[in-house]
């Protein structure tokens, strides 16, 4: 026998919530299959099997949060399983005829029959959902699991949830002034996976508990707006030189390097060559301290179908134009399918984000703690500029925004640093003087 467990994965996390099992007890599993999803803070990770064998159980259901190191399942090893498999051969009620009286053999057929080891389709939700007792007293009372409304904070059923259905539901017969009993219906919710379908007042709603990375997302963006002094200035670029450049070199760019040329290198080495002038701003909090960092770790937030992940580019300043749209496509493709690993999102000492590929304007970035800087990126817009008193120009401008921790970093200094970012986008041949 041999146990499935929860692995390390990393040093910062220390939970999972198992996101999907991809067997089921009983199947018969390789070495290197796949046994199950587990869904951590960061990313998705897969467990596989150790051994060949069967999954002889599963200790730990969907949506469960386990632990580092905790047993989550079974797997029988190979003559484990050749031994099970030949005892299977033989039919379940023959084997158990030997063992019982007649009339014992008969209830035991009886059982077998009529009581199925899995769910309807119609009911599988529930009864995945319901506890083995829950599941008992259902039974006994006549009580159908979908029309239990009363559940745990993960949707499960437990005994005490369906005897307290039970009782409400008797309390719903009231007798009427003729002497009838009338029933008070109420209708209970559709629950499908983890979403409850709810009419409330005649009102449709949709109640879909957070999956675990949305969760820790919003703890950790409220946590950044508690802990740290968070301003924002904002400046505007204008792109006409970098549009210039792409125009004339992209399609030469895209042949020598196989990759194509984006605004997100521009951006990458702007800010590099500002964090390089105001290294506070490539710093964090340690108590008392102030940790500045000599190295220029840059995370690019990317908007993936669980919520967002900010995936790092090491060493920016040391990388070429090419290099580091490859490693920022490389990386925007593993968080949208979920492959990144642990590695490629610790660290990082200064964020970009870029709202502008969704059409935003102008926003107000929240930083990534413990870092003390992110930059804003955003759409951009022909506008009329005065390019002299006399003369205007419609311009491709666009709106940047730098938030920042006014613990370490003063209004001047990050006023500076954003106009560092301006000038040296809206000079790019000054960008090559940064790598």
């Amino acid at each position: 026998m041999n146990n499935i467990t929860v692995p390390a994965m990393g040093e910062s996390i220390t939970e999972g919530t198992i996101y999907k099992w991809h067997v089921k007890e009983g199947d018969p599993v390789s070495l290197g299959d796949v046994l199950l999803e587990l869904e951590t803070d960061k990313v998705n990770l897969e467990i596989s099997a150790e051994q060949d064998g069967l999954l002889e159980k599963i200790l730990r259901q969907e949506g469960d949060t386990v632990q580092i190191g905790e047993v989550i399942g079974r797997i029988q090893s190979g003559g484990e399983a050749a031994n099970v498999g030949n005892n299977s051969s033989k039919e379940p009620a023959q084997v158990e005829v030997k063992k019982q009286p007649a009339v014992e053999q008969k209830a035991s057929a009886v059982a077998t029959i009529t009581r199925p080891e899995q769910p309807s389709a119609s009911e599988s939700a529930a009864f995945l959902a319901a506890s083995p007792s829950a599941r008992k007293l259902a039974r006994e009372r006549g009580i159908d699991l979908e029309q239990v409304q009363e559940r745990d904070t993960k949707g499960r059923i437990y005994q005490e949830n369906v005897r307290n259905h039970s009782e409400a539901s008797n309390d719903q017969v009231k007798p009427s002034s003729n002497g009838q009993d009338k029933v008070n219906k109420v209708s209970p919710p559709a629950v499908v996976a983890n979403k409850q379908e709810l009419v409330e007042n005649s009102k449709p709603t949709v109640r879909e508990r957070m999956s675990r990375r949305r969760a820790t997302i919003a703890k950790r963006l409220v946590e950044a707006q508690r802990t740290a002094a968070m301003l924002t200035t904002f400046n505007e670029v204008d792109m006409t030189a970098i549009l210039d450049i792409r125009k004339r070199r992209k399609q030469a760019f895209q042949e020598k390097h196989d990759v194509g040329l984006g605004f997100m290198s521009f951006f990458t080495k702007a800010v590099v060559g500002a964090l390089k002038k105001f290294p506070l701003l490539n710093a964090e909090i340690d108590g008392e301290d102030i940790v500045v960092k000599k190295y220029y770790d840059i995370g690019i937030a990317v908007s993936a179908k669980e919520g967002l992940v900010v995936p790092v580019v090491r060493d920016a300043e040391r990388l070429g134009f090419a290099e580091i749209e490859r490693q920022i496509g490389e990386l925007a493709g593993k968080a949208r399918t979920n492959t990144l690993n642990i590695s490629e999102l610790q660290g990082g000492t200064f964020t970009i984000t870029n709202g502008g590929i969704f059409g935003s304007l102008l926003s107000t970035p929240i930083l990534n703690t413990p870092q003390v800087g992110i930059l804003g990126m955003h759409k951009i817009q022909l506008r009329p500029i005065a390019i002299d008193q006399e003369k205007m120009e419609n311009r491709p401008m666009m709106y940047i925004a730098l938030s920042y921790d006014h613990r370490i970093v003063d209004g001047s200094e990050a006023v500076r640093f954003l106009v560092a970012v301006k000038e040296m986008l809206e000079d790019p041949e000054s960008l090559l003087l940064e790598g």
